[in-house]
């Protein structure tokens, strides 16, 4: 797939134009441009994940003074991954006509102006007034962060068209200290100075940023496809990977709304160990990522059994997060981290080799290569994992309530046991069809009948 897209990402346009340069020149150049889309994509994968995960620790309670019960402040979180999601589709088919710079940088600055009115939401009166802004303001705040995303991948998949596992899984990094650092940063802020300051100082922060990319940004020319997000996704292959993708977010956002409520009660742990607790999996998943990508570029033919493994590693660790009762095994503290830290290994086996299999299917399939197809698959990507986090704590909370923790996470877990079976038994089934296909286009006697005709020249 690396060498394809390298060559369909050579034959376009430079991204400022002018006579084309010497190749150590270029080679040069181009290095100077992956560092500045390097940065840009780590300061919106930071940016977007602490402004993201800040909410937490305080916005509940505050909401529930202005009049939201626990359903709404529910829909308020589980709205933005909705959105997300429709805003990932449509951005996505549109890349090219908006410009992926342009999308970047503008889906930033609505991100960092809709957190700084975040901030002031608790000046309006209490009730439906409040709850409507909320949503609203939520909802924006999603619109921005999906154009980034969205715009962030296709540019790192066109300005690294051979290595974009090992990019995405690097960035990762930056995607789990946003994760890890909100919440002790917004309880900070908002504990030392009131609900306003922890919204207003990052979405600062955020627009401080915005000028900078603007700068750094390269600009990329694509002439728009014709080829669409149904194409695209109708797709055998791609259809499971979506599921993959669906599958794994459902899991993680399943932690959401559930995870803090059962280590309080089973384990008499401290409010604020509990954070703690969640860096088993958030350090495990963003330290293994790069190493995944790495393995995943270097080894493509590896990247299906990733993901299978992958899969079913997740079901068995939710499995044994509670654990299941019916394993009849006490749950500790120490055996409860530890299958943290394994699901985030386990997540990143399985989402980070889904982005460049998704490539592959579309240019075996005859995708014309180039950003607008990157768009695609960055809006399909970032649209299922949207989806997912909506349908993980949604369900998850419903399960955990009638069912308890334990019996939650084993069900839970079967979206993982599910992509995983069927993942592998459709590797099984491709591979047995290339390897007939390839025999009957080469058969055996074919290679004896010509042994015989040498020998008898000879």
């Amino acid at each position: 797939m690396g060498s394809r897209a390298a060559e369909g990402a050579g034959s376009e346009q430079p991204p400022e134009g002018g006579m084309p340069e010497a190749p150590g020149e270029e080679s040069r150049r181009l290095t100077r441009e992956q560092l500045f889309i390097v940065a840009a994509a780590a300061s919106i994968n930071f940016s977007s994940m602490i402004c993201y995960s800040i909410l937490g620790p305080f916005f509940p309670s505050e909401a529930e003074k202005k009049g939201a019960g626990n359903t709404i402040v529910g829909l308020i979180f589980g709205c933005f991954a909705l959105v997300n999601f429709l805003g990932s589709l449509i951005l996505g088919n549109y890349l090219t006509h908006i410009g992926a710079k342009f999308m970047f940088v503008a889906g930033m600055f609505v991100s960092g102006c809709v957190t700084i009115l975040f901030g002031i939401l608790d000046k309006v009166p209490d009730g439906p007034m409040f709850i409507g802004l909320c949503f609203l303001v939520r909802a924006m705040d999603a619109v921005g962060f999906a154009g980034a995303m969205t715009a962030s991948f296709s540019i790192l998949a066109k300005a690294f068209p051979s290595n974009i596992a090992t990019v995405l899984g690097s960035l990762e990094i930056f995607t789990g200290l946003g994760l890890v650092l909100g919440p002790p940063l917004g309880g900070f802020l908002y504990q030392s100075f009131g609900y306003e300051v922890p919204f207003i100082t990052l979405g600062c922060v955020v627009l401080v940023l915005v000028p900078v990319n603007v700068c750094i940004l390269p600009k990329y020319d694509s002439i728009p496809s014709k080829d669409s997000f149904w194409k695209l996704i109708l797709l055998p292959k791609v259809l499971l990977l979506c599921f993959i993708i669906f599958s794994l977010s459902a899991c993680l956002g399943f932690l959401d709304p559930t995870m803090s409520l059962f280590i309080l009660k089973k384990f008499k742990l401290p409010a604020g160990y509990v954070g703690l607790v969640f860096l088993g999996l958030a350090l495990s998943y963003s330290l293994s990522s790069p190493l995944l990508g790495l393995l995943s570029d270097k080894l493509p033919y590896l990247r299906k059994w990733l993901l299978v493994s992958g899969g079913l590693l997740t079901a068995l660790c939710f499995f044994l997060l509670g654990p299941a009762p019916v394993l009849h095994i006490e749950s500790q503290l120490w055996m409860f981290v530890l299958v943290l830290v394994l699901i985030g290994f386990s997540l990143g086996m399985s989402a980070i080799p889904v982005f460049p299999e998704i490539l592959q299917c579309a240019y075996e399939n005859g995708f014309e290569e180039g950003l607008s197809l990157l768009g695609l698959v960055s809006g399909l990507f970032n649209a299922m994992w949207s989806l997912g986090a909506f349908a993980g704590p949604t369900l998850g909370g419903l399960l955990n309530e009638k069912l308890g923790f334990e019996w939650a996470s084993a069900i839970q877990g079967g979206w993982a046991l599910l992509s995983g079976l069927a993942a592998g038994i459709f590797y099984i089934i491709e591979t047995t069809r290339r390897s007939s296909s390839s025999s009957l286009q080469n058969p055996p006697g074919n290679n004896e009948e010509r042994t015989h005709l040498m020998g008898s020249e000879t």
